[in-house]
């Protein structure tokens, strides 16, 4: 189901701890790396997916190739991709058990919204998990998101 609301995301973020990151950057200044920081910082575990550094520790945690490589279970996909790279990411959230897919801003794909959505799973479009937790749960200070 697509969710939207504020009771809806903070629901999400409240209960779902460990997050797959696809597509984190090693570069501290890229969007990728700075939320899943953030989202670290704040308590939840972030299993970073990106096959340029699989094999390599990003954030102090191991990162793999794909999904399926992750080693222990996942409750939501952040995805930093392109929209038209998400399909595949839906299907294999659905495959590992993920609870939730999340695509980041500027990122929506119709097609992975209704697929998880069928499964069950939860589905949040164009936006930022680290805007919305700052925004939900007082993140938010001088320095702004």
């Amino acid at each position: 189901m697509r969710i939207e609301d504020a009771a809806g995301l903070r629901r999400i973020l409240s209960r779902c701890r460990t997050l797959a990151v696809v597509g984190l950057s090693a570069d501290w200044y890229r969007p990728s790396y700075f939320a899943a920081r953030y989202m670290q910082q704040h308590g939840y575990r972030v299993r970073p997916v990106n096959p340029r550094y699989a094999g390599r520790a990003l954030l102090d945690m191991p990162c793999v190739a794909r999904l399926e490589d992750i080693d222990e279970p996942v409750d939501l996909v952040d995805v930093f991709r392109r929209s038209e790279d998400v399909l595949p990411i839906a299907e294999a959230a659905i495959r590992i058990g993920a609870k939730v897919l999340w695509q980041q801003i500027g990122v929506t794909n119709a097609d992975a919204d209704a697929l998880v959505a069928a499964a069950g799973l939860d589905s949040v479009l164009n936006r930022c998990v680290k805007i919305e937790h700052a925004r939900l749960f007082g993140g938010l200070h001088w320095a702004g998101v």
